[in-house]
């Protein structure tokens, strides 16, 4: 059975991404205490055709993240495929969210502010983010985080996932990754006026990129970084790995910089390759 769990912070979007698994053919469950998630699955599996399983669970069902570890590894060594889904964003776009919708937070009733509700179910939760493909939300409309959780769920994955992420420094920093690197000391297309309409994805960029040494340099070097740790992390158990590859305003060195880079890991990693700066989808 295909289980995908969904967690993350209160406002960062898990309801979009329940809904996009309900409109996919999942069978859907939101606030699931994770103590009930065996017999749920057992339930199903013997009374139901639908062998797609999506559940959310959050700070309101007061998780135990040494019991959820626990009680997914059980599932997994019954053959189940299980996902970990963890939706996060920036402070300031959260209280902005709860600002906007007057929702009150899961925590609130316990004489927390929301700034300290916020943090107190990071705290908590941190955990659990650790064993999962998280998504930072915090520029993103809810066409976008569906098209994104969508792109992910298509991934039959095999082994460690490889998110490349391309990001403009001058709309701040993805808070999600493992690795990242500044493309600002490469030239810039940017300051040619003719090149400046185009992105990383389009053929005068890649042209003009791509006849620049250091460029070439760059790449290999961050190639060879991912070569020899990647394996590693791979053998010690990572799922997930997000590299970061940020420039200026994240339309052309870091774009094409990613694209280069997932055509060399092609064929040994899962890959999935995101442009946040990208309006394209």
């Amino acid at each position: 059975m295909k289980i995908v769990l969904i967690s993350g912070l209160s406002g960062s979007g898990k309801s979009v991404a329940l809904k996009l698994l309900e409109d996919l053919g999942y069978y859907c469950v939101d606030n699931l205490p994770i103590s009930l998630l065996p017999r749920l699955v057992q339930y199903h599996n013997e009374n139901s055709g639908n062998k797609q399983l999506g559940i959310s669970i959050d700070i309101r069902s007061r998780i135990d993240i040494k019991e959820a570890q626990h009680e997914l590894q059980l599932l997994r060594d019954q053959g189940h495929n299980v996902e970990i889904l963890f939706l996060e964003a920036e402070e300031s776009v959260l209280i902005r969210r709860f600002s906007e919708t007057r929702r009150s937070h899961p925590l609130s009733g316990q004489t927390f502010t929301l700034l300290e509700s916020l943090q107190k179910e990071i705290e908590w939760l941190f955990p659990l983010r650790e064993l999962a493909y998280c998504i930072d939300t915090s520029k993103m409309n809810a066409q976008q985080l569906r098209y994104t959780v969508q792109k992910w769920l298509k991934l039959e994955r095999k082994g460690l996932l490889v998110i490349l992420e391309s990001f403009g420094f001058k709309y701040g920093v993805p808070t999600n990754v493992d690795f990242l690197f500044d493309m600002r000391s490469l030239p810039n297309p940017y300051y040619d006026t003719e090149l400046r309409p185009y992105c990383g994805m389009d053929k005068p960029i890649q042209d003009y990129l791509g006849a620049q040494p250091e460029v070439g340099e760059m790449i290999d070097d961050i190639s060879g970084f991912m070569n020899r740790w990647l394996p590693r992390m791979q053998v010690e158990g990572k799922s997930y790995v997000t590299i970061g590859i940020g420039c200026t305003g994240g339309q052309h060195r870091s774009v094409y910089v990613v694209e280069t880079l997932a055509e060399r890991l092609k064929g040994q990693y899962e890959l999935l390759v995101r442009h946040r700066q990208l309006t394209r989808i």
